[in-house]
């Protein structure tokens, strides 16, 4: 075993010549706080110039998966002491109460910063996307060089049933994934496997979990391109792949209410398209729309562009009614029944849409 040490709920370790990171909240699917991206930061400065480390490998705690993305809980908590409850779709916008600053934005700019932490990192970045791997989940693992998923996996970007749009750097990848692939798992907060998640490029290569023990032993004694050929397996068909013809037939059009009609079209011939729209007709009408353009326009994005885009969607969406109501009903209160304001696409007007795009002054995202 090598030097270990701890910072918050992440443990770092040296094996060899393999630095590890292992996100250490079990309990709570090793969902991210604010002290744990920051304290990944500071650990992969250091790594990068320390030269007994070649490699680093991340991974979660426990056997449920690597991460459910950042603590919404206590996301929500901050919200709720500065909003009124019964608000309209978004704080008044130049009232004390918009400009005031809500702890939110403090843990999203860690996170956005750690994301591109892992994506400018110069060494191999090994991702080890075991399990459950949803929103920040994807930002810690799907920047690296390498990322490994097993049988197991299950990743996606939820965040249109929460009231939000694919963030931690969610709209560059899916602004890449083959086609309208990405729209669709984006608008829909699609759950994808392992064949998919290698499909759309979230993924390099699979390996079985039964392995992982062993692969964790290999990386402390040889570099990542000499171990992972060894382990690798072949997946199974991409279920997206297969669906590719009716998803960009529905995606192709230019509205969101194009494409919620064109789904109802091809739902008689594919159930689906129809299973998509049901999503689509469940999930914030506002983030639907937000997650379209953003993931449209990441797809010209450099990262740290995406990145910026995504922090100005968040400021908005911290003092929006559909955030906060979106975490109530799917995760405190766990009703499932949202009340989304609007209430449906054809009510999410071109003003408010342009609201989400329109940095706020003194709140822009600084990366370095």
């Amino acid at each position: 075993m090598g030097r270990e040490t701890y910072a918050g709920n992440v443990a770092f370790e040296v094996r060899g010549h393999l630095g590890l990171i292992t996100l250490n909240r079990p309990k709570a699917l090793n969902s991210l706080t604010q002290l744990m991206c920051e304290s990944i930061i500071v650990q992969l400065a250091d790594w990068a110039e320390d030269d007994a480390v070649t490699q680093v490998l991340v991974r979660g705690a426990g056997d449920r998966g690597l991460c459910a993305g950042g603590d919404i809980v206590a996301l929500y908590q901050d919200m709720v002491s500065q909003q009124p409850q019964d608000g309209g779709p978004l704080l008044p916008e130049g009232t004390p109460a918009y400009q005031a600053h809500f702890g939110g934005e403090d843990f999203l700019t860690a996170e956005y910063v750690m994301n591109l932490a892992t994506a400018r990192f110069p060494k191999p970045y090994i991702a080890l996307m075991d399990g459950v791997v949803l929103g920040g989940g994807i930002g810690v693992s799907a920047h690296g060089s390498h990322r490994i998923v097993t049988e197991r996996t299950r990743a996606g970007m939820p965040e249109t049933m929460i009231g939000f749009s694919p963030d931690a750097g969610g709209s560059y990848l899916y602004g890449r994934a083959p086609g309208r692939l990405g729209l669709h798992a984006g608008m829909t907060s699609l759950h994808v496997g392992a064949a998919d998640a290698l499909h759309m490029g979230l993924a390099d290569v699979q390996i079985d979990s039964s392995s992982i023990d062993e692969l964790t032993q290999a990386l402390t004694e040889e570099h990542v391109d000499q171990v992972l050929p060894r382990f690798s397996v072949s997946p199974e068909p991409a279920p997206l792949a297969e669906a590719a013809v009716w998803i960009e037939d529905a995606y192709s059009a230019e509205t969101v209410e194009e494409i919620m009609e064109r789904l109802l079209e091809l739902s008689e011939e594919h159930p689906g398209a129809g299973q998509a729209l049901d999503v689509l007709r469940a999930a914030s009408p506002t983030m639907v729309k937000v997650a379209h353009r953003a993931i449209s326009l990441a797809a010209e994005l450099s990262l740290e562009a995406a990145l910026s885009q995504e922090f100005t969607i968040a400021v908005h969406a911290l003092r929006s009614h559909d955030f906060r109501e979106g975490i109530r009903a799917q995760v405190v209160d766990k009703d499932k029944s949202p009340r989304w304001r609007p209430a449906a696409v054809t009510e999410v007007d071109e003003d408010l849409l342009a609201h989400y795009f329109t940095p706020v002054p003194g709140k822009l995202l600084t990366l370095l």
